[in-house]
């Protein structure tokens, strides 16, 4: 990818001034200006946040309500129906609330629906199933149900009440739920996953319960489920500030010492090293529990979450590896012949969105394939599957696009759509893929300037060999955790040159060591998965992300390669 690199405007004087409020270094004083911190105060926070910092519960829009409802069902006895999704966030927050409100005295069931035959969400199908297996119960629909205008209003004829517990942008109308929690419909808590919100959601209903007095809620301790907040958040890629922030940051360490049999074997498939981080969570742990709901249905993978059983976790946790792989192979081959159409039909002046689809493609898969689409030609990308008379898809957006609201500007053209600004989900009948395609690249041409459709590099700062020292490395992973809205640190290191001839790795060769100068200091740097890329030669500007290396009980500083110039 050729990317534009945009280095961070230095202000020396502001750096200097939070540096010695914040007591860090001007180097991080300048990566925390970049992140919108101007006082010591809030970057002293950011960068130890503690659970005590979480705003009160109350604060997201409709939360009293939800939880009167909740307690209403509890005093007469009524079942709650906890309705989730199939992917690591919708699995996590059905299980965290499954968990805490079975440990505060309520009766419970959950519902997962299937990929393949009920589609995403709070679908007319799904909730059909639902009645038909439960009689009278409250249904609390998990991280799906902002836009099942249709849905809840049919279960509603059926005398069934609906809480809605969602992050993702709202219809309009929204949907007449008993009562709708989605920070969208607020001016906070816009970080929060459906993993936070049910985390918010278990802390607003044991503070009510304590306020009134309840025994149950005295020996509730809902920091044992800070594991399964952190696993969803992270997964769920939302950013990594606030409340999410917080609640990753407080989550991972329990991660290592989890009791859960569930996650104890799978960190064992996965071969997950402590401690556990954003990268291991991302590439090991829920790309795991995603593939049930991808391949099959996601009962598996809640199942694991839940059980106590050591030998019932290991067995599922085998089958999830197993799934997983199966997921990769489909995947791999879904994709190469994706990336093979788009380079045949792509010009880059009309085809703003990327839009593709086949009825051989199997729908579990088409986000990842989309993801790997837009990687190669940084274009909002599409990908349709097929299923049975219409085909289901998911996109996958830049910065500037705003996937969800543009859907809902193609909607004659579509059945569902649903989502946010940077992924979404939708369906519709093969035959409009054309028309649809022709129409949401209008709507691009409007919206993106040809200089969006060109990757970003932000910098933080130009820097030097000399100030990449271990202790200042150390200092950068203060930021940590890091991910959406708070990425790794990124700096440019100028006029480096070769200190000797660059190093192929990798079984395929695909990755390449470097030790770059500048004429008073030398380091190892390393371009992962560069493949052909070509190399730099002579002097160059390199891009890279400042990181430490342990090896044989030695840490160095090493540098992660981004770019070159």
């Amino acid at each position: 990818m050729n990317f534009n690199w945009s280095l961070a405007q230095a202000d020396p004087a502001t750096s200097a001034r939070l540096a010695a409020e914040a007591n860090v270094s001007p180097l991080l004083a300048q990566c925390l200006m970049n992140r919108g911190f101007r006082n010591g105060a809030d970057a002293a926070e950011f960068l130890d946040p503690k659970l005590r910092h979480l705003a009160d519960p109350f604060l997201l829009p409709n939360m009293d309500k939800a939880v009167a409802r909740l307690l209403a069902a509890r005093a007469r006895g009524e079942l709650v129906v906890i309705f989730g999704d199939y992917d690591v966030d919708g699995v996590t927050s059905t299980a965290l609330l499954f968990e805490s409100l079975s440990a505060l005295g309520w009766k419970l069931k959950y519902y997962l629906p299937s990929r393949l035959t009920e589609g995403y969400g709070l679908t007319q199908e799904a909730v059909a199933a639902c009645v038909k297996d439960f009689s009278r119960f409250l249904l609390l629909a998990v991280d799906c149900g902002s836009t099942a205008t249709g849905p809840i209003a049919w279960l509603k004829t059926q005398g069934i009440d609906v809480i809605v517990l969602d992050h993702h942008q709202v219809s309009d109308p929204a949907p007449d739920a008993v009562a709708l929690v989605n920070p969208q419909l607020g001016a906070r808590f816009h970080e929060l996953c459906s993993a936070g919100l049910a985390f918010k959601l278990a802390h607003a209903l044991a503070k009510q319960m304590r306020a009134d007095g309840e025994a149950a809620a005295l020996a509730f301790d809902i920091r044992q489920h800070l594991d399964l907040a952190a696993l969803g958040t992270v997964a769920d890629l939302v950013p990594l500030t606030g409340e999410s922030r917080i609640l990753v940051h407080a989550g991972l360490p329990r991660l290592d010492v989890t009791p859960r049999a569930g996650l104890c074997a799978l960190k064992t498939v996965a071969k997950s090293t402590i401690p556990i981080g954003v990268q291991q969570v991302g590439f090991q742990l829920g790309p795991r529990l995603n593939a049930a709901g991808r391949l099959l249905d996601a009962g598996e993978a809640l199942r694991l979450l839940l059980t106590a059983d050591k030998a019932e976790a290991e067995a599922i946790a085998v089958s999830l590896d197993g799934r997983n792989r199966q997921r990769q192979e489909i995947e791999r081959a879904i994709c190469e012949e994706a990336l093979e159409i788009v380079r045949r039909r792509f010009e880059a002046a009309r085809d703003y969105v990327i839009v593709e689809g086949s009825s051989s493609w199997h729908i579990g898969v088409v986000g990842i394939v989309a993801s790997r689409v837009l990687q190669k030609f940084y274009r909002p990308t599409i990908i349709f599957g097929g299923d049975n008379g219409a085909w289901r898809g998911s996109g996958r957006s830049i910065d500037g696009f705003d996937l969800a609201a543009t859907l809902g500007d193609c909607r004659e053209f579509l059945l569902r759509h649903g989502g946010h600004a940077m992924a979404a989900g939708l369906s519709m009948e093969a035959a409009k893929i054309d028309s649809f395609r022709a129409r949401i690249n209008e709507l691009a041409r409007s919206i993106l300037k040809p200089e969006q459709l060109r990757p970003t590099l932000a910098l933080d700062a130009a820097t030097t060999l000399d100030e990449l020292t271990l202790a200042r490395v150390e200092e950068l992973a203060r930021l940590e955790p890091c991910g959406m809205m708070n990425p790794a640190v990124r700096v440019a290191l100028r006029g480096v040159a070769h200190q000797q001839p660059p190093q192929r790795m990798g079984r395929e060769n695909q990755h390449v060591k470097f030790r770059v100068t500048d004429g008073r200091r030398m380091l190892e740097a390393v371009w992962w998965n560069c493949g052909e890329a070509p190399l730099p030669k002579i002097r160059f500007d390199l891009a890279v992300t400042p990181t430490i290396n342990e090896y044989n009980g030695r840490r160095t500083v090493q540098l992660k390669v981004l770019d070159w110039q």
